[in-house]
């Protein structure tokens, strides 16, 4: 593996303390925005401090993914898009800096400012933005995309329009948005929304979009050829209009990208394999370890790279939807968390390698503590202590197993969970006083194998309950229309978290969006606790707030027992061919699209 220069952990302590500062509003047109404290690169900043200004352009990248595409706009609900696109086809006004924990440089516009309690935001656009058909960006394109995607768009955007009182141009180049509550992060959120092109969409329903509906957007790079099902080719757009910003300066240098489809990712793995792809991220440290000794890695012609982070775990996992039953009774979810032995199926799965999730925030600064809540932890959470799931307040920690396949102790437990709940074994089957059996239906991504081996093991062990469950497979495209529903019991979850949560916990774990479809709080967390610790946690001001209110937050859903943890992805694991480098900088975000293949390039190997 090549040395890297990655950020010391002193970096990350001294930026988490500046950005924690009070904020105050931007008296004058800013070229950047900090959630707290001040930008950390100065205006005349020349790149972004994990880009290599000097990159080559040029060269030809093949990437794949499992299942299939319907859709090529990644904004709306309809549909299924590659997830790329919305990283490497759209831009927004600002951009972000993946090397401060939420920091904002100007993109299309050039200057930012905010009234003194972030009550309203101002953004001035660039005179030389472009969409990639050559006209300029206006501020009736900002406006315009704004209301179309808070109305029209994918849920993701609504939460933030619904909290938008007026939007207006306030000058040629000028628009300025007035919020209805105060909140710091709405000024920073305002700058990540996409712009689109409002003339494209005239007479058209944006919502029901189809595949020759391929959004017109400023990005560095267009979709200039597709198949469906079978590939999406995106290249550098040769006029795009802000190659020399030095926010873009050093990214975005490959020529071409092509998305390839697979079945599933054995069969992607083979295409890898056999030099059809130009790189594969893996997640499993037993595969790292023993899969990717073939004859290209063994000749040099393949490079394995681990890639380290300083994020927090987030909650990977088997969720639960508590909108239906016997999910909405947290014994019954309790039972179901002794019942995975976490140990044996990481033994199994990944030679023990990978160490679990603790709590949504772990491996952080933000992460609960152990044992009782404390201070202004406790202050926050006691006002809810009736209600709040037990061991939120006196301290919850996830069961362990003693590591054998049985996991006898834990099944035990688990029984007895279940017996409380009214649930007990009747002529070999688990059922209720009605003798009602307990069945439900693990919904899978047909081409998620590695999830598919972790229910297969479960399974098994959830019959020996009495269970009966069943593990149902489906393609990408269904797949993506259940969960939009709400329509399964129990499947495969994944939650990235920032070291900056703000008002996308809401969307997470909101009441509100607990019964709005398409929204990302899968489990159908309904608490008031919650609710006021994710305000708490928005109206901080203070370093010490900040810190509470996370940690809070982090006790609540960790005790709620919403969804079962596996393992953590501590590294991230990328193995490419030899021509593909990137910068000796890595973000404190690690891995991530916006970082490969963005800041990536090629560069021919001598021999």
């Amino acid at each position: 593996m090549r040395p890297l220069n990655f950020p010391r952990w002193c970096r990350i302590g001294a930026i988490i303390t500046l950005v924690l500062l009070p904020v105050k509003g931007l008296a004058d047109p800013s070229h950047g925005i900090a959630m707290y404290g001040d930008p950390a690169l100065p205006p005349d900043f020349v790149s972004l401090p994990y880009a290599n200004p000097q990159a080559p352009k040029g060269g030809r990248v093949v990437t794949g993914n499992t299942g299939g595409y319907d859709s090529l706009n990644p904004f709306i609900l309809k549909g299924t898009a590659p997830w790329q696109l919305r990283f490497l086809a759209a831009e927004s006004l600002m951009g972000r800096n993946w090397d401060e924990p939420f920091t904002l440089y100007g993109l299309l516009a050039e200057s930012v400012e905010t009234g003194p309690e972030r009550e309203w935001v101002e953004f001035t656009l660039r005179p030389e933005a472009r969409f990639s058909d050559g006209s300029p960006v206006t501020v009736e394109d900002v406006i315009w995309s704004y209301d179309v995607l808070g109305t029209e768009g994918h849920p993701r955007y609504h939460g933030f329009w619904s909290r938008v009182e007026r939007i207006e141009q306030t000058g040629e180049r000028k628009v300025r948005l007035t919020f209805e509550t105060p909140d710091r992060e709405l000024a920073m959120l305002a700058g990540m929304r996409p712009i689109l092109k409002k003339t494209q969409w005239a007479g058209k329903d944006f919502s029901q979009s189809t595949l020759e509906d391929v959004p017109i957007t400023t990005a560095p790079y267009v979709i200039a050829d597709f198949e469906p099902g079978r590939h999406v080719t995106l290249h550098r757009d040769p006029d795009y209009w802000g190659r020399d910003l030095p926010f873009r300066r050093g990214t975005h240098n490959l020529d071409e990208i092509r998305i390839e489809f697979f079945g599933d990712g054995d069969v992607l793995f083979e295409a890898f394999k056999a030099g059809d792809l130009s790189y594969i991220r893996e997640f499993n440290a037993e595969a790292w370890a023993n899969r990717y000794d073939f004859r290209r890695v063994r000749e040099g012609d393949i490079v394995k790279s681990e890639i380290p982070h300083q994020k927090p775990s987030g909650m990977t996992g088997l969720v639960m939807n508590t909108r239906r039953a016997p999910f909405d009774d947290i014994r019954v979810r309790d039972a179901l968390l002794h019942a995975f032995n976490f140990e044996f199926v990481n033994d199994t799965l990944t030679g023990g390698r990978q160490p679990r999730i603790t709590s949504y925030f772990s491996n952080s600064i933000l992460a609960m503590r152990p044992g009782p809540a404390e201070g202004r932890v406790a202050e926050l959470l006691t006002p809810y202590a009736e209600a709040l799931p037990p061991g939120t307040l006196e301290g919850y920690t996830l069961p362990q197993s003693d590591g054998t396949s049985r996991n006898r102790g834990n099944l035990r437990k688990a029984l007895r969970l279940l017996a409380d709940a009214g649930w007990t074994v009747q002529e070999g089957r688990l059922a209720n006083e009605a003798g009602t059996p307990m069945r439900f239906e693990i919904l899978l991504r047909q081409a998620d194998q590695q999830t598919q081996a972790i229910a297969d093991i479960y399974s098994q062990a959830l019959e020996r309950l009495g269970i009966d469950v069943r593990q149902t497979t489906v393609d990408n495209a269904q797949y993506t229309r259940r969960i939009n529903a709400f329509d399964f019991d129990m499947t495969d979850f994944r939650r990235s978290l920032s070291l900056s949560p703000g008002n996308e916990q809401r969307l997470y774990w909101g009441s509100e969006a607990a019964t709005q479809e398409g929204s990302r709080n899968l489990m159908g967390v309904r608490s008031k606790a919650v609710d006021e610790v994710i305000d708490a946690l928005l109206a901080s001001e203070s370093r010490e707030d900040f810190l509470s209110a996370a940690r809070a937050l982090d006790r609540v859903l960790t005790a709620g027992r919403y969804v079962i943890p596996i393992w953590t992805y501590a590294v991230g694991r990328i193995a490419h061919v030899k021509e593909l480098k990137y910068p000796d900088t890595v973000p404190i975000y690690g891995d991530g699209a916006e970082w490969m293949p963005a800041t990536w390039w090629y560069e021919e190997t001598e021999e």
